[in-house]
């Protein structure tokens, strides 16, 4: 099935080689999503694994898929009659304060939704069916049921959740783009990231920007060159975007 938010970087259009990567790595206890976003590649299958886990460092993500697994019903009451209007944008995008989850969570998806490249800043002018994208709330509950939701730092997130029968899927901000992201990741953090990988116990699959700082890092895994099609790049001329699948198996 499919998400039920788009999020900067999201694997969309990448995620069926992703998943071909996962099932390669054999039987797995759990998986570990550790820059969840909008979670394409969770909810590209029904269960990775017995135990499930969707991370992101950004608070308001992490309280929005709280909510759509724990309270879809009041989530969508708080979003009944919402339309595509730049008013009703900017108010959700507006500081609030005294909100509950719930209200927190609406703003947001609607931020979200009604956003250009879900910037969560400026109105998109493209007619979306919103009432439908409400009713899907239902079913991204359904899929999120047995999914552990965190809200931490990936270095802590990976020592917590390491072992031997883990999978982490790993989508960080791509190299030398971390400022098109909402939340800050500076450059020194790809080499925290590496040198956290480089002890764990379990697997991991890592998708990245290919560029060959990124290829110098992580020289002595598995790289993988694939390609796919980016409508962005497309209207200068350049149809295809070159991205790199690391493994350590």
């Amino acid at each position: 099935m499919d998400s039920f938010i788009s999020w900067i970087g999201g694997k969309k259009l990448l995620r069926s080689k992703i998943v071909e990567q996962i099932e390669e790595a054999g039987e797995i206890e759990r998986y570990i999503e550790v820059f969840g976003g909008a979670g394409w590649v969770l909810f590209a299958k029904e269960k990775h694994a017995k135990m499930e886990v969707y991370n992101d460092i950004n608070g308001s993500l992490a309280n929005l898929y709280r909510c759509v697994k724990y309270h879809p019903e009041a989530l969508q009451k708080e979003l009944d009659g919402m339309l595509m209007s730049r008013e009703l944008f900017f108010d959700a995008v507006s500081e609030a304060r005294g909100l509950t989850d719930i209200q927190r969570a609406a703003r947001f998806f609607i931020a979200v939704k009604e956003s250009y490249g879900t910037d969560c800043r400026s109105f998109i002018t493209v007619p979306k069916d919103m009432p439908k994208a409400v009713d899907f709330l239902t079913m991204a509950a359904g899929r999120l049921r047995h999914v552990v939701i965190e809200n931490l730092d990936f270095e802590h997130l990976i020592r917590l959740y390491d072992r031997q029968g883990a999978l982490f899927y790993l989508d960080p901000p791509y190299y030398n783009a971390e400022k098109h992201y909402p939340d800050r990741f500076n450059p020194e953090d790809h080499v925290r990231l590496r040198n956290r990988l480089d002890s764990i116990k379990g697997k991991f699959i890592l998708s990245y920007n290919d560029c060959q700082a990124v290829r110098e890092l992580y020289d002595r895994y598995n790289i993988i060159q694939v390609s796919r099609n980016n409508s962005l790049r497309c209207k200068i001329g350049v149809r295809r975007y070159d991205e790199l699948i690391i493994k350590n198996y």
